[in-house]
């Protein structure tokens, strides 16, 4: 088989496989939850070192940025590439909080954001007096 068929062979039958779960824009993955007095979000972020991710909050969205630099590869003939290289971001509306409740941890490709619930606003009666 020549390269040129081979090529065309693999292009073809990764093709089939081409579906939006492998594209860069669903690269952020993230599960939302709430635990007792707080919202959870865990973000899958696999292959980034923590430097390489930036949390921001403004205007109660916290947007998270993820740039994942190239490796110094020395391979010119790919046949195909689907490793994301390059940055992502995503933003969530979570309302207004102190950025201080705002907490944020790293561990084997999962990013964790926790922040609390917003109060519910307390009820109360108030009596109107008639005269």
């Amino acid at each position: 088989m020549n390269n040129l068929a081979k090529n065309n062979y693999f292009n073809d039958y990764f093709n089939l496989f081409d579906t939006p779960f492998l594209k860069e824009s669903s690269f952020m993955k993230t599960d939302i939850y709430e635990k007792g007095e707080e919202y959870n979000l865990k973000i899958d972020l696999p292959g980034l070192e923590k430097e390489n991710i930036n949390i921001s909050y403004e205007n109660g969205y916290l947007t998270i940025t993820a740039n994942k630099k190239s490796e110094i590869e020395e391979i010119n003939n790919y046949i195909r590439r689907e490793r994301f290289i390059g940055e992502v971001k995503r933003s969530f509306y979570i309302g207004s909080k102190k950025e201080s409740d705002i907490k944020a941890t790293y561990q084997n490709g999962i990013l964790t954001i926790t922040f609390p619930k917003e109060e519910e606003p307390k009820k109360s009666t108030k009596n109107i007096t008639i005269k």
